[in-house]
């Protein structure tokens, strides 16, 4: 399926950062497709919609049985991909998704161990003929992440997570990306947000100017 719209996925461990340029991305990006009539629409997992916004709260607050948690994934994926990024593509209209199915490859598969074949069979499922045009990966050394995390606010079952948790949510996110270079790009985000712009700046150049991304 062809969409004359595109999709933005922002990914990353908790504390790496990634939230802090998500704004900044859909303002460039709505400057720049204001002449063509075109919005820019922010979202996020779990949630999105109505539906998905109350399956967050048990989400990322209770604990249930793995495989349960990867299908609420999926469940609120696929209304989110229903009600908010698949007509929003139709229309031309862009969506940032501050996560998408990579993290619950990184989170359900990496962290929690969860078969990578069951997931596979998920998301062929849940959205076969979708997948991000662009995945920004915001990578920090894991004691980075964890010394952010510290400093905010009350966290939730994911952020409370012991070390070797992150350590491998953070390699299956990198695993990931190797295994999809045409779509993925890694920032680090140990720099400077001035630094890290740059960086995006040129990313959103490219996808604006030709519908692919730059190899940087």
């Amino acid at each position: 399926m062809t969409f004359s719209g595109k999709l933005i996925s922002f990914e990353g461990i908790d504390g790496a950062g990634k939230s802090t340029h998500i704004h900044y991305v859909a303002d460039r990006l709505q400057a720049a497709l204001a002449s063509q009539n075109k919005q820019v629409i922010c979202s996020r997992e779990p949630g999105g919609t109505p539906l998905g916004e109350t399956l967050r709260q048990i989400l990322l607050q209770q604990k249930m049985h793995l495989e349960t948690e990867a299908l609420l994934m999926f469940a609120v994926r696929r209304e989110h991909i229903a009600q908010v990024i698949e007509p929003a593509l139709k229309r031309g209209d862009w969506v940032i998704s501050d996560r998408f199915t990579d993290a619950s490859f990184a989170y359900q598969g990496g962290g929690r161990h969860l078969s990578l074949e069951k997931l596979n069979v998920l998301e062929q499922w849940v959205h076969p003929h979708l997948q991000p045009d662009l995945t920004l990966l915001f990578d920090v050394p894991l004691e980075v992440a964890r010394a952010r995390l510290n400093a905010t606010r009350d966290l939730d079952k994911f952020e409370q997570e012991k070390a070797t948790f992150f350590a491998d949510t953070r390699n299956e996110y990198l695993r990931r990306a190797a295994e999809f270079p045409q779509r993925f790009r890694i920032i680090d985000s140990t720099r400077s947000i001035d630094e890290i712009r740059v960086q995006i700046d040129v990313l959103i150049d490219t996808l604006l100017g030709n519908g692919g991304v730059s190899a940087q």
